[in-house]
C-alpha cells in the first residue's frame, strides 16, 4: 500500500474506512515516536491503521491499535506490533483536542501514515464526528451520482 503522493511524501498506510464512517472537521499532523525497528518496518511498507483510534491520556494523546509488524531483520529487541505509541503534538492542541474528545464527544481517527520531505514518520489525525446510516447512505448516493455525472460528460463530449 506505499505510494507517493503529490507533495513527496511516502503514504505507507491509509485508513479509507475513517472518511467513509465520520465528517472529518479538521486535519492534524501529529509526529510518532517509534524506535528503531518500527521506522525500518514502516520503510519496507507494512502498517496497518485501519482498525486503529487516538485517544487522550494523562500525559498526551497516544496511539492505540495501530498494528506495524515486526522488522523482518530484526532480532529479540525487535518491537510488540500493536503498542502504544505516543503522538507528539503541542501541549495547546493536546489540550484542544483532548477537550474536543471529552466535551464535545469527538473522535480522533488516524487517516493516514507517511514518511514528510524530510523522512520523518507522521501521522495525518483527523477531528471526527460520527455518522449516522443515512449519513453513510447520502454519501454513497452522492459518489455514485457525481460518478454518474462524470459518465455522461464524457460520453457526450
Amino acid at each position: 500500500m506505499a505510494g507517493k503522493a503529490k507533495d513527496g511524501r511516502k503514504i505507507v498506510a491509509e485508513n479509507r474506512r475513517a472518511r467513509r464512517d465520520y465528517f472529518i472537521e479538521e486535519v492534524i499532523e501529529a509526529g510518532i515516536m517509534l524506535t528503531g525497528t518500527e521506522v525500518k518496518a514502516l520503510r519496507e511498507g507494512k502498517a496497518n491503521i485501519a482498525e486503529s483510534y487516538a485517544a487522550p491520556e494523562d500525559d498526551g494523546i497516544w496511539l492505540v491499535n495501530a498494528n506495524i509488524p515486526e522488522y523482518s531483520a530484526g532480532n529479540r529487541e525487535n518491537h510488540e506490533p500493536k503498542r502504544k505509541r505516543k503522538l507528539l503534538l503541542h501541549r495547546r492542541e493536546i489540550a484542544r483536542l483532548t477537550q474536543a474528545v471529552e466535551r464535545k464527544g469527538f473522535t480522533l481517527a488516524p487517516l493516514k501514515l507517511y514518511f514528510n520531505e524530510r523522512g520523518m514518520a507522521k501521522l495525518e489525525l483527523g477531528l471526527a464526528q460520527g455518522k449516522k446510516l443515512h449519513d453513510k447512505r447520502d454519501t454513497v448516493k452522492e459518489r455514485d451520482w457525481s460518478r454518474q455525472q462524470q459518465r455522461l460528460l464524457r460520453d457526450r463530449g
